[in-house]
């Protein structure tokens, strides 16, 4: 891991609508902390400090270390609740992390070699990310910030499915998307450039219908001069 997270919190006493209400005017998000064989545990945190942590990726998939007075506890992010309109933090919820015990996390991806890939650099193709993200089971000791995928060499119409990556040590995936493999990211060319091939320029048209004019007047004439011999 290449940052440590560290989340001071407080317990917190008073709940209920009205109660959130009021932390979070005083500056302060509620927190749930859960699972790991205890009971939940109602904290609270500053806004502030969790607003910063949320700027950074790796917080997303990170082990974090959760202050609570004298104690430590190793959690997880699980849920972010923000307000619809503000920049605001409503709600977080974390889960403890149990030494020994397997995570069910989801994990950014991350494509290298998109600036060098073929279908970019020589042909103007454009890369879809069909997926951003990976559903993943591990062990927290394993658990990484991200997961690479690499696009260096992919050209036109070439994709990166699930099975063509390899999974860092300790990482499984579920065994539902195994059997899909579904499809990463992949190259194709804009649509507008297609069609802007396809498409016949004006002046090849307008000559076109020109030769038909003038087939048109001759075969007229033909016409008119055998009538006049008959």
């Amino acid at each position: 891991m290449s940052e440590d997270f560290i989340i001071n919190a407080e317990d917190r006493t008073v709940q209920g609508k009205g109660a959130s209400r009021r932390l979070r005017r005083e500056g302060k998000v509620p927190v749930i902390l859960y699972g790991g064989h205890k009971e939940p545990r109602m904290l609270q945190t500053g806004h502030n400090e969790l607003l910063h942590h949320l700027e950074h990726e790796a917080f997303y998939s990170h082990i974090l270390t959760v202050k609570i007075g004298k104690d430590d506890e190793m959690a997880v992010l699980k849920d972010v609740q923000r307000h619809p309109s503000k920049l605001q933090i409503n709600h977080v919820d974390l889960l403890r992390v149990v030494k020994g015990e397997k995570l069910r996390m989801s994990v950014p991806l991350h494509f290298v070699g998109e600036d060098v890939a073929p279908g970019v650099k020589l042909r103007g193709g454009v890369f879809q990310h069909l997926m951003t993200e990976l559903d993943i089971s591990v062990l927290p000791k394993d658990l990484p910030e991200y997961i690479e995928v690499n696009v260096s060499e992919l050209d036109v119409d070439e994709s990166v499915h699930l099975a063509d990556i390899t999974l860092p040590k300790g990482v499984e995936v579920a065994a539902h998307l195994l059997e899909e493999n579904p499809t990463l990211v992949s190259i194709h060319i804009p649509r507008a450039v297609v069609e802007e091939v396809e498409e016949p320029e004006e002046g090849e048209e307008g000559e076109e219908a020109a030769a038909g004019d003038e087939t048109a007047a001759d075969d007229a004439e033909e016409k008119k001069e055998e009538g006049g011999e008959e």
